[in-house]
Formats: C-alpha cells, structure tokens, sequence
C-alpha cells in the first residue's frame, strides 16, 4: 500500500503459526542460550513448569507473520523504529500465535511518503496476549 491509503484505526489479521518446542529450541540454542528455553528439566521445575520461547522469537514472529499479510509490499523502504516492547505472557511449546495490526499514527514526509506505525498485539490460542509493540516504517506514496 502506498502512503496516501494509510488511515488510522485500520486493522489487520494475520494468519496463525504453531511454535513448536523443537522449533524453540533450535532457535534459543543460537540466539537466546539460557535454561528456560533450551534445558526442559531445569525449565520444568521453574516459574512456568515448562520450556518457553524466547521473548526475541516471539517478536520474530509476529514480524513475520505482520509482513506476510502483505500490506506494505513494494512500497515500504526501511523499518524506522519499535516502540513500547512488551512480553505479556510466555509462549509455550505448541502455542498458535497470531497478530492484530492497528494503524496507530501517520506522519506525512516530504515527497509524499511517511512514517506508519501499526501496533503489534500477538495472542495464543486462548486469545491471551503474549507479546505487543509499535513497529514503524517509513512507506513510499
């Protein structure tokens, strides 16, 4: 979408993705080494009972899975910021996780283009909450 086409309050859904615990894993394993997400028997005895997901994977993925609906497509030129990081709740292994975009602000740039800013909210499969931020982008008209 081009800048111009942008209104706040718009709102978008995006498909839904299992995290499985190998994928989990995996991931902690090269970018967030620590107990809760890579040893199931330390993690077992903790806070949450269970492994869980890295708070970097779960941003990840609602990035990803934002991206995929395809909005911006040929006219974003570079991410700008993200805002107001917040890891609500754990993602644990087998969670389905999806993301509501809002349109939060618009800020007009010279040549017409513009800065958007869309809050990332991502539940689980139980509508809970686990992750939300404000990703901005600046977007070609």
């Amino acid at each position: 979408m081009r800048f111009s086409e942008y209104e706040l309050g718009q709102r978008y859904e995006t498909k839904s993705m299992t995290l499985s615990k190998r994928d989990m894993i995996d991931f902690a394993k090269i970018y967030d080494p620590q107990y809760m997400h890579l040893d199931e028997e330390k993690a077992a005895q903790g806070r949450f009972g269970s492994i869980i997901a890295s708070g970097m994977q779960t941003m990840n993925i609602s990035f990803k899975l934002w991206i995929e609906v395809g909005i911006y497509g040929e006219h974003v030129v570079a991410g700008t910021g993200m805002n107001n990081i917040q890891f609500m709740k754990p993602v644990f292994p087998d969670d389905e996780l999806h993301v509501i975009a809002e349109v939060i602000a618009l800020f007009p740039r010279r040549k017409g283009n513009g800065i958007v800013t869309v809050l990332l909210s991502t539940f689980n499969q139980k509508n809970q909450k686990v992750f939300q931020a404000e990703l901005s982008a600046l977007i070609d008209n």
